[in-house]
């Protein structure tokens, strides 16, 4: 029995993935931004497969996202889109995330796609601050209705 319910809770999470990535997509597509220029996928895959680990919170999720985005942002304001500026950003990121406590590893793309496509200082709000916020949103009512599982293990 134990077993059938762990497989149903997969089924759920893989289900809520390909409802919230199509949904990505279908705003990708209106916002005339290339979907994987949104850093989201794999923090879907995450939140909803994973649950319960440190880094499908919210903190982490929305925190991760962020932080990681902010030094982006920094980083291609001080040294423009080099590639040793995009390396130096995700180290820089990482140690931010771990110093915050919102360590979030699918965010560690976030300052990698800032510098490299010289994001603006928008990117920040949109889609990053709005996207985080929306699929905590998400999680929180896929995993309540669908799963009827008690999401998040603590919001903050």
């Amino acid at each position: 029995m134990q077993d059938r319910r762990a497989w149903i809770a997969v089924l759920a999470g893989a289900a809520g993935a390909v409802i919230a990535i199509a949904a990505m997509e279908f705003y990708a597509a209106r916002a005339a931004m290339p979907v994987m220029a949104i850093p989201f996928g794999t923090s879907i895959v995450l939140v909803l497969g994973s649950p319960g680990a440190d880094a499908a919170q919210p903190r982490a999720l929305i925190g991760g996202h962020l932080i990681s985005t902010l030094v982006g942002l920094i980083v291609v304001t001080l040294a423009g889109p080099e590639p040793w500026a995009a390396a130096l950003a995700v180290g820089i990121a990482m140690a931010a995330m771990h110093a915050t406590r919102t360590f979030h590893p699918p965010a560690g793309i976030d300052p990698l796609l800032v510098v490299v496509n010289a994001m603006p200082w928008s990117f920040l709000l949109v889609p990053v601050a709005a996207g985080a916020v929306t699929l905590a949103v998400f999680a929180y009512v896929w995993h309540l209705a669908v799963r009827q599982f008690d999401w998040p293990a603590r919001w903050w």
